[in-house]
């Protein structure tokens, strides 16, 4: 046999259009994923928004990071997939971070989470997720957002592994770094990377994405599935034929362990990050809006 390929060695498997890793012989091993899309595909809102204001309220984003973020997020939905814009994007957030302490992050988003994530995670995707358990597959949540924030809503959604943007930290703090950016071809490095370790054949795996940023990821998958998807995405899907699931029952998970939805998942087939700013944004004209109407003593 050849030398084992790097987590970057990709080529084009035999009978699929999918490229994945070389170097195993996925479909001897027999073993399966499904990779999620965390933001409108398993949780009906932006990660990274739900939290923009409790860093707001305890004083780590300030009120000139709002100009700065929208025109990152601006700039982000507009070519998120030009490598040149993923930089960018990338650098700003690495400075945007620069210096908050992890753990003051991490209890953030512990205190937080039950209250703004958990009241927007899809029905659909939460039984879908169950599906795939009970096929006996690994679910992975794949996110541009930060690790401190991603790995807490996986263990809340109770999927196998995350895969996430790591923020370098010196001393306790994030130093201005990026060890690893989750962002467009950079996630199927890791998928890879998490496939030659745990032996998955992603010729028989599946993808799930709202985004066309998240082409390479559904791309090295044998079953791509798009959700909620942007214009692009759709156009793409029709001239795949890639199936288009619509999720749009955001149900606490308490109440959904409670009441399983009455239409199975598959029911809902229609055929073949960076946006802290506007998470600020509503934070200050809602609280201006509230302080207009108090009344004056």
């Amino acid at each position: 046999m050849g030398t084992p390929a790097g987590p970057g060695d990709f080529r084009r498997t035999r009978g699929t259009s999918r490229t994945c890793p070389v170097g195993l012989d996925f479909r001897a091993v027999g073993r399966s994923a499904a990779f999620f899309d965390l933001d409108k595909t398993v949780i009906a809102k932006s990660s990274a928004l739900a939290f923009g204001r409790p860093f707001y309220r305890d004083g780590l984003i300030t009120r000139r990071d709002v100009v700065k973020s929208a025109y990152a997020q601006l700039m982000f939905r507009l070519g998120g997939t030009d490598e040149q814009t993923m930089a960018r994007t990338r650098d700003y957030l690495a400075t945007l971070c620069k210096g908050w302490p992890v753990e003051q992050v991490r209890q953030i988003v512990a205190e937080t989470l039950h209250e703004l994530i958990n009241p927007y995670v899809y029905a659909e995707a939460a039984a879908l997720i169950e599906e795939h358990q009970a096929a006996g597959r690994d679910v992975v949540l794949v996110s541009a957002s930060g690790e401190e924030m991603v790995r807490p809503i996986g263990e809340l959604l109770g999927v196998t592994d995350v895969i996430a943007t790591r923020m370098a930290v010196a001393d306790g703090r994030y130093s201005g770094e990026v060890e690893f950016y989750a962002a467009g071809p950079r996630k199927v490095d890791a998928v890879g990377e998490l496939a030659l370790e745990r032996g998955y054949d992603l010729a028989d795996s599946y993808a799930y994405s709202d985004s066309y940023s998240d082409r390479p990821l559904l791309e090295c998958v044998g079953h791509p599935t798009v959700v909620n998807p942007d214009r692009a995405l759709r156009r793409l899907a029709v001239e795949n034929s890639w199936p288009v699931l619509e999720f749009r029952h955001p149900v606490p998970l308490g109440r959904r362990l409670r009441e399983r939805p009455a239409v199975p998942v598959a029911a809902a087939a229609l055929g073949v990050g960076v946006g802290v700013a506007i998470g600020i944004a509503w934070y200050g004209r809602h609280r201006r809006t509230r302080a207009a109407a108090t009344p004056t003593v």
